[in-house]
């Protein structure tokens, strides 16, 4: 009997990492592979990288640095690693790793089947890097790490240059997928079972500004709403600069649109914000608080927040505080700035010292757990819309996200729930980072 190809995948970094994962193990699986429980035993390993921040790089590099023992044990073991550190590092992290058969850039997720099959050939060691080509559409199998819920590349790549990003280094230039092929992708999920959705992009208000319509991502959203069987759309991330109110009006009109933003602050300081190459200011970052909930009042506001950039004052950071506490962020992803070779941001003045980015983090995350409780608390006697997802580490306790995708805890007491299921809970308590509550019929 022929031995059974297996694969491991190990993924790190953000969720169109995640998205990208799910399409390398579905052309695996159209090979003939099968997942292995464990990286020692399989025919192919695949290390999914991430390079925003030194600390991810560094935790990469030692897991990396783990399957040469992997491979000197069986040297038949196709090791491959993709994503941006494969992207930033090139032949460089090649030469440091010989365990590494296959160095996959951002650019050829779409490509891997054929590579691997060429690699199958002739085992000769190779990286693909070359940003200029790719292949943004996909019509193959994915394997989606969850049985309800669906991640939607909507496009690639990132315009903006952000000083202290490295982003737009490894993901190459914005380019957008065909309305069309997000549809037809998202209908063939829904045939497929699912019902929630996420829509991904780098700055998904820049959808579609190549096909030279104005309002793309809006008429996308609007379409996807209308699509039959869609119960949930969510999308990320949002660029303050580019979001429009027809994105705002189409998710206060539309059912399916889920009231949550993810628009990424970075700093409450107009000139931190400048030097961080942002191209909006404190002011209109406040106006489109406003305007969210000048559509829909009860909309949760999530964001990103950096401390710490080069040159940033207490005065500065006492603007960043002055934010958090005016707009009242549902929740907040708060970042130490970690200079990334090859951005502009790291070669400025006035590197802030490590222990002031520490205590201004923490005071920073003081504040945000306080907003996050004010804000869990205004659900409190509410009744919500929970998608259940599983037990928790209790098993007499299940988990799911709201609408807006805040954590909900209940107790199952005698009844018997389904992953993916629609319950109500009234909520009875509100915590930091989740709420609990009591199903009801």
């Amino acid at each position: 009997m022929e031995k059974i190809k297996t694969y491991f995948t190990l993924n790190y970094g953000c969720q169109m990492n995640a998205s990208d994962m799910e399409h390398y193990a579905g052309q695996l699986e159209e090979l003939g592979y099968k997942q292995a429980e464990d990286f020692h035993d399989a025919d192919v390993i695949i290390v999914n990288t991430c390079c925003v921040r030194e600390s991810a790089e560094k935790r990469i590099q030692g897991k990396i640095g783990e399957l040469k023992a992997v491979k000197a044990k069986n040297p038949e073991v196709v090791i491959i690693v993709a994503g941006c550190m494969a992207q930033k590092d090139g032949e460089k992290l090649q030469k440091k790793h010989p365990q590494v058969d296959l160095l996959l850039g951002t650019a050829y997720v779409n490509d891997f089947k054929q590579i691997l099959l060429d690699f199958l050939e002739d085992r000769k060691r190779v990286h693909y890097t070359d940003l200029t080509i790719h292949q943004s559409e996909f019509e193959g199998h994915m394997v989606r790490q969850s049985p309800f819920h669906a991640w939607i590349p909507i496009m690639y790549g990132c315009n903006n240059f952000c000083t202290y990003c490295i982003v737009p280094y490894v993901r190459g230039r914005e380019r957008s997928r065909s309305m069309d092929s997000i549809i037809a992708e998202i209908e063939r999920a829904v045939a497929d079972g699912y019902k929630e959705f996420t829509l991904l992009g780098q700055n998904v208000n820049s959808y579609g500004k190549e096909f030279g319509e104005p309002e793309m991502f809006a008429k996308l959203l609007r379409r996807v709403n209308d699509i039959p069987g869609v119960e949930r759309v969510h999308f990320m991330t949002s660029h303050p600069k580019d979001m429009s109110e027809e994105v705002i009006k189409a998710v206060a009109e539309c059912e399916h649109l889920c009231e949550g933003f993810h628009v990424a602050m970075q700093s409450g300081s107009t000139e931190i914000l400048r030097r961080m190459n942002r191209v909006y200011t404190r002011e209109r970052y406040l106006d489109l608080v406003k305007l969210i909930r000048s559509y829909i009042p009860d909309a949760a506001i999530t964001t990103d927040i950096i401390v710490g950039f080069p040159g940033e004052t207490e005065e500065d950071f006492q603007e960043t505080l002055s934010i958090v506490d005016e707009v009242g962020f549902t929740g907040a992803f708060t970042f130490i700035y970690s200079k990334r070779s090859g951005t502009p941001a790291a070669k400025m003045e006035n590197q802030v010292p490590l222990d002031v980015k520490h205590d201004r983090l923490n005071r920073l995350m003081e504040l945000q757990n306080r907003k996050s409780v004010e804000q869990h608390e205004k659900l409190v006697g509410k009744v919500i819309d929970v998608l259940a997802e599983g037990p928790s580490k209790n098993p007499k306790v299940w988990n799911g996200r709201s609408r807006t995708g805040v954590l909900v805890l209940w107790p199952i007491g005698d009844k018997t729930y389904e992953v993916g299921q629609k319950v109500n809970v009234k909520i009875d308590c509100a915590q930091t980072w989740l709420v609990k509550g009591t199903p009801v019929d």
